[in-house]
């Protein structure tokens, strides 16, 4: 388990993943044929795989990667749900665990580790992990914990064209956003020209941690679990995030990545802040718009407050293994995995554009540019530590009635701290 450490001891060497992301990303060169959906020869005879992970388009391709692997004597399923985060520690706690490995993130990876229900993959790497890079072996200590298959980050999409209309240029700030989207309003291009993930819940503390970390703001005390966010920082995090929601739909609180997606396809919204992964494909439907698939591009995240550090956060996504399991479904489950995030999807033309791909052969494409942006200018990476969890759990609960105005941004800061601290007490990271 996680033992209880400040931010300085973060379990993961992120700033190592990414050198050896980008240096690969320039070194890479071979292509590789994707072939159509069909069984492969992943060296599995006999196991079980059941696969739990988000449903984006690249979440989509692995787990269909890793359904190439079923045979009469091998079951693989997946499900993939926007809600994989309140079903995969209950699913893979159980003896034997429902799910056989979760597709995760840099956040979600850490209630996984803290209730135990992941094995470490040294053995496993050792037996059947020829073709992957080193610095997609995700450490904790000396045990590897995850396999990363891509990087991701929110960054700015927007409608050049309605920009053109209201004479202005790409916004590189929240101030700049805010003043754009009540020149689009004031002329009567959109009612509500801006939009994003502001779900209560989870979305909506992510976009607070964005927001926070951009004013400068540290969610702990240095080298403590002691809560940090009832601060300068954070009553200027949600005022930012309040005047935003003035300029959004009135549902915004109903809005995860989907919605947004589905307003932007819809021709409803001039800018927003979106996942990497989304942002690729946010047009790859039939019906949209011809003035909405031409006026989309993306740009780099945006910084508040005046200063340089980017509003958002890095990440990696990958796949673990559970722990309870036999021995034969670990193995098969890893294998089919590691099918899953072949280095094909990087090359092939279908699939290299969803993701910003940790794998060999992968070149960079015009849709992973916000991505690389955050990289370049030194975004921070989303916090990686053992109690991140209960504070970003904390914030999802109770962020909702300030952005609907029924308390002070020092009230709902306040609640944030007393659920946090009840909550680390009771996982004894605070006395």
């Amino acid at each position: 388990m996680l033992q209880n450490s400040g931010p300085e001891k973060a379990p993961f060497n992120w700033e190592k993943l990414m050198k050896h992301f980008k240096t690969a990303l320039l070194s890479a060169t071979a292509v590789v044929a994707f072939g159509t959906m069909a069984m492969a020869d992943c060296g599995i005879e006999n196991g079980r795989v059941s696969i739990i992970g988000n449903e984006f388009p690249a979440i989509q391709t692995v787990a269909a990667g890793a359904q190439e692997c079923a045979s009469g004597s091998v079951e693989v399923k997946a499900n993939l749900t926007s809600e994989h985060q309140t079903l995969n520690v209950a699913g893979m706690t159980g003896n034997p665990a429902e799910y056989t490995t979760a597709i995760i993130a840099n956040s979600s990876i850490v209630a996984l580790i803290n209730e135990d229900v992941i094995r470490p993959l040294n053995d496993l790497v050792e037996a059947h992990g020829d073709g992957l890079q080193p610095n997609q072996l995700i450490r904790v200590g000396d045990d590897i914990m995850a396999v990363a298959f891509m990087a991701n980050a929110q960054h700015l999409v927007y409608r050049k064209d309605i920009l053109e209309q209201v004479g202005a240029d790409v916004p590189t700030s929240y101030e700049e956003m805010l003043e754009i989207a009540k020149k689009i309003r004031d002329e009567g291009i959109l009612e509500n020209p801006i939009s994003g993930a502001y779900k209560a819940g989870w979305n909506l503390a992510q976009e607070f941690n964005n927001m926070f970390l951009g004013f400068g703001g540290q969610h702990f005390k240095p080298g403590s679990a002691e809560p940090n966010v009832n601060s300068e920082a954070g009553v200027k995090a949600l005022e930012m995030m309040k005047a935003l929601s003035e300029y959004m739909n009135p549902d915004f609180l109903t809005h995860d990545s989907n919605s947004a997606g589905t307003e932007w396809r819809a021709g409803n919204v001039a800018m927003m802040h979106l996942w990497g992964s989304r942002a690729a494909v946010l047009n790859d439907q039939d019906g949209v718009p011809e003035d909405v698939k031409n006026g989309t591009d993306i740009a780099a995240p945006m910084t508040v407050g005046g200063g340089s550090t980017p509003a958002t956060t890095l990440w990696w996504d990958g796949w673990t293994v559970a722990k309870n399991i036999s021995d034969e479904d670990a193995a098969a489950t890893f294998l089919a995995m590691k099918n899953g995030i072949d280095p094909k999807i990087a090359t092939n033309e279908e699939t290299r554009t969803q993701a910003v791909w940790l794998l060999d052969g992968y070149q960079p494409t015009d849709a992973a540019k916000g991505v690389f942006a955050a990289v370049d200018m030194g975004t921070t990476p989303y916090p990686m530590l053992p109690y991140m969890g209960l504070m970003h759990t904390a914030l999802g609960a109770e962020l909702t009635d300030f952005m609907l105005g029924k308390e002070s941004a020092e009230q709902a800061l306040t609640d944030v701290e007393a659920a946090y601290t009840a909550a680390a007490k009771e996982n004894g990271f605070l006395q």
